[in-house]
């Protein structure tokens, strides 16, 4: 679903990424881990189409990122670790909107708008400028909006700051939802606690450069998956 082969950046002298290659299949939850600085982010927003990038390429279901940016957009959704909305717009218009761009059709969208803000618990505030909404709203509210469209990928750069624990839990479980109908998610978080109950996979990176990856099993052993963290981030 995901393919990222040889991706480098650099900003100016700073190579942010370093020569990464990963492979993120279909029906996987993938977990990006590093240290601030790493180059998380870097990665996330090249997978996007929100980066250029120096070297390499990415492909989406097939399709590169380079060469064919629009289909690979129409594929996936993003979730960034700070939400920036419109926050003159309601919340209800804001999604309205984010249907309109992905052509979603009327009744499939008023479906998916309160299957997914009735589960979240936004429904009765979607009326409401979004300027009044905290931050853990404004997190569901960009969460409903990736999944309207139904994306094949869902792409998140720590998605669970600011989430309440029952939303956190049902991100997790639609998270889960995605990958059995034949999605993938591919995504960052410090909470190594998640990443290892959560993931079938987890890749560390340090420094721009991929230090180990594989399922979560090959990567953690016997050990947690923070002692393995902790132990590189030494090394």
């Amino acid at each position: 679903m995901l393919r990222i082969e040889h991706l480098t950046k650099k900003y100016g002298d700073k190579t942010a990424v370093d020569n990464l290659s990963l492979h993120i299949q279909k029906g996987m939850i993938y977990g990006f881990i590093g240290h601030n600085g790493a180059g998380k982010t870097t990665t996330i927003k090249a997978c996007c189409g929100i980066l250029q990038f120096d070297e390499g390429d990415i492909y989406i279901d097939g399709d590169s990122i380079k060469s064919e940016p629009l289909i690979c957009k129409s594929k996936i959704a993003y979730i960034p670790d700070n939400p920036y909305l419109y926050e003159f717009l309601s919340g209800i218009n804001y999604l309205n909107f984010i249907a309109d761009i992905f052509a979603v059709p009327q009744t499939e969208r008023e479906e998916r708008i309160k299957k997914y803000s009735d589960l979240l618990q936004l429904t009765d505030d979607l009326a409401q400028p979004i300027s009044t909404y905290s931050h853990g709203m404004k997190q569901k509210l960009v969460i409903i909006s990736a999944l309207i469209h139904e994306p094949k990928l869902l792409i998140m750069d720590e998605p669970f700051v600011g989430l309440d624990p029952k939303a956190t839990h049902q991100l997790k479980t639609l998270m889960r939802n995605i990958c059995d109908n034949g999605g993938a998610i591919f995504f960052s978080t410090h909470v190594l606690e998640v990443a290892e109950k959560l993931c079938d996979e987890v890749a560390i990176i340090k420094n721009g450069k991929l230090v180990i990856s594989g399922s979560m099993e090959e990567v953690k052993g016997n050990d947690s998956l923070e002692d393995v963290f902790l132990e590189l981030e030494v090394d």
